[in-house]
């Protein structure tokens, strides 16, 4: 019994170790994910709308209901870019995604405050590359750091009533998500 202790142990630890480096690889060799299955639906630095779920199935899969979304794939390569978000009555988020799926930021009209949601997406580099200009403080600009050059934002807004929806959806098609002047 003693002889069997150390190879079931060793093969649990073993077994762990496989199951741990192969989750945290699907991301990275996936050939179907989010960033694939969005790139369909749109073209990069611009804001596409992500189609109510059906029966057929969802680009995002376990899509609420109640919100209505937009997408925008950024390849920051060529510079930074501008995002502008029109808020809705009810609620209105925006989540920063790398090119993999991890979260790095996210914004909701409540927390800024302004009657158009503006933010300024660039890298590391960019951002120290920018000028600093005494009369543009943080308050006036927002800037988002992307970990990555290419990534997703996902523009979300909440519809309360069936009949507001029209409504929200026109001022869904407001986003702009494009190269910074």
């Amino acid at each position: 019994m003693k002889r069997l202790i150390l190879p079931i142990i060793a093969g649990l630890v073993l077994g762990g170790i496989v199951h741990l480096v192969g989750v945290l690889l699907m991301p990275y060799v996936a050939e179907q994910d989010a960033y694939s299955r969005l790139a369909a639906i749109g073209e990069i630095n611009a804001v596409a709308e992500i189609d109510d779920p059906s029966v057929e199935g969802a680009v995002l899969p376990a899509s609420d209901p109640a919100f209505l979304s937009a997408v925008c794939l950024y390849d920051l390569a060529e510079g930074p870019v501008k995002i502008q978000v029109p808020p809705t009555d009810d609620y209105t988020s925006i989540s920063f995604y790398t090119r993999h799926g991890l979260p790095f930021y996210a914004i909701n009209d409540r927390s800024a405050g302004r009657s158009l949601i503006e933010l300024d997406l660039m890298t590391a580099k960019q951002r120290a590359a920018m000028p600093e200009d005494a009369e543009v403080t943080a308050a006036d600009r927002l800037v988002v750091e992307s970990p990555s050059v290419e990534g997703v934002v996902l523009i979300r807004a909440l519809v309360r009533e069936r009949d507001a929806r029209e409504q929200v959806k026109a001022r869904l098609d407001l986003a702009r998500c494009n190269g910074a002047s």
